[in-house]
């Protein structure tokens, strides 16, 4: 299966195989949230020593409601994972596909391995990322590409960002990359509303500014603690002592607003 990958492509990823396999993976999900989403998705490219290319890819059920925010993101619904296998009965073939290997991706790190190894563990699959040596493209992206405030400048205004963390500076660059933006990027919005639209995230969008909620299907979900992944509606009907533990904590002014209107029953719609 080498034509899988184009010549230049498999003959550099070969000559990172020192003494073990290369597997490039990704996985799609139920959300963002690497403490409590799940697999929907899986799919690894294998990059052997001889240059030999295998591949391992399958959809998975993964037992909850994908919620619509996440299915914006990768077009997966509930629908096309109702007949797939669930991690449980994919997870020892996953798994003998990535032993002995070293892993590499986008965003690897901070999302795709905790992710996978919180979910092998809870279908109590056996595996280790121990001694595996891990590359992360974004890594690499990030600090050969930066993507700060000068790089901006440099890319949409054209000039070196004089004055940087000024605070005036930086505002005046910001606006003139913006402007930059618009008039490179026809397809940009050009209102105020849908511009603001297309800059929010898709997937985990937060309730509040402190990150205590997000959106899930259109209702606030916690984003924290003991209850986190919950909706909040559930809570405030089975659990409602922690929503009377949370307005006497210490917790942002915002949260507590949400709180206490949900105790009324009043929740959070999405705009």
């Amino acid at each position: 299966m080498n034509e899988i990958l184009p010549p230049g492509a498999l003959e550099v990823l070969r000559t990172l195989c020192d003494g073990a396999p290369l597997v490039v993976f990704d996985l799609e999900t139920t959300g963002p949230d690497r403490l409590t989403d799940r697999i929907v998705e899986v799919a690894a490219v294998k990059v052997a020593p001889d240059g030999e290319v295998s591949v391992f890819e399958t959809r998975v059920n993964p037992g909850v409601k994908i919620p619509s925010e996440a299915t914006a993101v990768h077009g997966i619904t509930d629908a096309d994972v109702a007949d797939c296998p669930t991690l449980a009965e994919v997870g020892p073939r996953l798994a003998a596909f990535l032993e002995g290997c070293d892993l590499a991706g986008y965003n690897l790190r901070g999302f795709d391995i905790p992710l996978l190894g919180r979910e092998l563990e809870r279908v109590k699959v056996p595996f280790s990322f121990e001694g595996r040596r891990v590359v992360d493209a974004q890594v690499i992206y990030f600090r050969k590409e930066p993507r700060d405030l000068g790089a901006a400048v440099r890319a949409f205004v054209g000039r070196d960002h004089a004055g940087a963390h000024s605070a005036l500076a930086d505002s005046i660059a910001a606006a003139e990359v913006l402007a930059g933006q618009l008039t490179r990027y026809d397809d940009l919005p050009r209102d105020i509303a849908a511009l603001a639209a297309f800059t929010a995230p898709l997937e985990g969008r937060w309730v509040d500014a402190d990150k205590r909620f997000v959106w899930r299907d259109g209702a606030a979900v916690f984003n924290f603690g003991a209850k986190r992944g919950q909706p909040l509606a559930d809570v405030a009907a089975k659990n409602p002592e922690y929503l009377d533990w949370m307005l006497e904590a210490d917790f942002p002014d915002e949260a507590k607003r949400i709180v206490r209107e949900a105790r009324e029953g009043r929740f959070p719609t999405r705009r």
